[in-house]
């Protein structure tokens, strides 16, 4: 038998809270911190979200937690994000997946120099410039590969040391 339970229009904070596994004071305070989550009040002056503000709370949690990314970013974040189109619900009442920009896996040097095309960096990155590494980059960046593996090489194969305080 299927479950024909009628979603509701408005939710408290204290429902949101439970819902998402935050303290009522943290959704609180990422109103202060994220203009797009700003909840309605009601004439009694209780907060009341939305379905879509749910899912924007769900979003700000994945990346301040799972994500680590600082306040900060996670505002940075969603400031590029459409949220429109991601927080409108699909046919099936469920939100569209989405890939959160700068959360694809990290590049591995020892692989991806071996490649021609630079790794996938997001455009607004404050890491490396993405781009085709140059043949005189490459070079410098083996190199200093294959020094650093030395350097690991003679750590592992030198004999452990007591260090004695005096």
């Amino acid at each position: 038998m299927k479950d024909f339970q009628i979603k509701k229009l408005y939710y408290s904070i204290s429902e949101v809270s439970k819902m998402v596994g935050l303290e009522q004071y943290v959704l609180r305070y990422w109103e202060s911190e994220f203009e797009q989550l700003r909840p309605q009040k009601n004439r009694a002056g209780n907060r009341v979200y939305t379905n879509k503000e749910i899912e924007l709370v769900k979003l700000i949690k994945k990346l301040t937690r799972e994500h680590r990314y600082t306040i900060e970013g996670a505002r940075q974040i969603l400031e590029t994000m459409d949220l429109e189109a991601i927080l409108a619900p699909t046919a099936d009442g469920e939100t569209a997946e989405f890939t959160i920009p700068g959360t694809e896996p990290a590049p591995n040097p020892a692989t991806d120099l071996a490649t021609d095309e630079a790794p996938a960096i997001p455009a607004n990155s404050t890491g490396p410039v993405s781009g085709p590494i140059s043949g005189d980059v490459r070079r410098d960046l083996r190199a200093i590969r294959g020094a650093l593996v030395e350097i690991l090489n003679a750590l592992d194969a030198a004999p452990a040391q007591k260090t004695v305080a005096t």
